[in-house]
C-alpha cells in the first residue's frame, strides 16, 4: 500500500475543491430559488386575504339590506302568505 503524506493528502483535497465549489454554488441557486417562491406564496397568500376580506365585506352589506328589507317588510305589514 502506498504511503499517505501531507503532499499526496493536499493533492487529494485540491481535487476536491472545484466539485465542493460547484455544489455550493447549486446550494445558493436553490437558496435563491426558495426564496423567490416564498415571496410569490406570501404575495398569493395576501391576494387571497384581501378576497376574502372583500367577500367579508360584501356579505356584510347583504345582512344589512336583508336586515332593512325584513324591518320594511313588517312595517308594511307584507308577508309571503298567499291571499285567498
Amino acid at each position: 500500500m502506498a504511503d499517505v503524506t501531507p503532499e499526496l493528502m493536499f493533492e487529494v483535497l485540491k481535487s476536491l475543491q472545484a466539485p465542493l465549489a460547484q455544489v455550493d454554488g447549486k446550494i445558493d441557486e436553490f437558496k435563491q430559488e426558495m426564496q423567490a417562491s416564498r415571496t410569490s406564496q406570501n404575495r398569493i397568500r395576501r391576494e387571497i386575504t384581501g378576497a376574502f376580506q372583500e367577500i367579508s365585506g360584501v356579505h356584510a352589506t347583504l345582512v344589512r339590506h336583508e336586515d332593512r328589507l325584513d324591518r320594511i317588510e313588517h312595517r308594511l305589514e307584507l308577508n309571503d302568505a298567499p291571499t285567498l
